[in-house]
């Protein structure tokens, strides 16, 4: 069956029927917005948290935090949800955006996984993480020619180089937080998109 055809009879080429994946697209929404009320269960268990000193991960240490069950947990099901809307709802219509988006994913899971008490390969995963987070992004921005894209790359970007250049003075949380909070937004915004497709 011709794509032409797929999208007349209300299916696209991957097999995926236009109203399943409206209802997948919602796991682009639901996973990011499920990690950061993790994220905020955590602080908020964690008094000895600091936006000035502490990295995020820190919140995930199995044997240092108190909250690490829920961070994890929260990072974990995030990457798991995103991947889900990366291989559907978003290959219908970024193809190449969704194998970059999957990746981080994957990663982000790996850093739940492999929490601080694996020291340098939790270092590892982190840093390959947010990197493929920024790659996926500029891929978004040239796949779509997305302006959100591209303003979640310079925002991400940039606070990671006024951190390195000590421009401001915090915990790495700081960075962390800019930097994936640019890209969710991206990433919501083109799982809104797709749910407000017509079947």
């Amino acid at each position: 069956m011709a794509v032409s055809e797929c999208h007349k009879n209300g299916f696209y080429s991957e097999g995926i029927s236009s109203t399943d994946s409206r209802i997948l697209a919602l796991f682009g929404v639901v996973g990011p917005l499920l990690a950061y009320v993790f994220i905020g269960i955590s602080i908020a268990r964690a008094p000895w948290f600091s936006w000035r000193e502490n990295a995020l991960s820190d919140l995930g240490h199995a044997l240092r935090s108190e909250s690490a069950p829920y961070f994890n947990l929260g990072l974990a099901s995030c990457g798991f949800l995103t991947i889900a809307y990366a291989v559907t709802a978003l290959r219908t219509h970024a193809k190449h955006t969704s194998v970059f988006l999957t990746t981080s994913a994957f990663l982000l899971q790996l850093v739940a996984v492999f929490d601080e008490i694996y020291g340098a390969l939790h270092l590892t995963v982190s840093v390959l993480f947010f990197i493929s987070l920024g790659v996926s992004t500029m891929v978004y921005a040239i796949e779509k020619r997305s302006f959100a894209a591209i303003t979640a790359l310079a925002i991400g970007l940039s606070s990671w180089l006024l951190y390195w250049a000590g421009f401001y003075r915090a915990g790495i949380a700081v960075p962390e937080s800019i930097s994936a909070t640019a890209a969710v937004s991206w990433i919501m915004l083109s799982a809104r998109k797709t749910y407000l497709q017509r079947p």
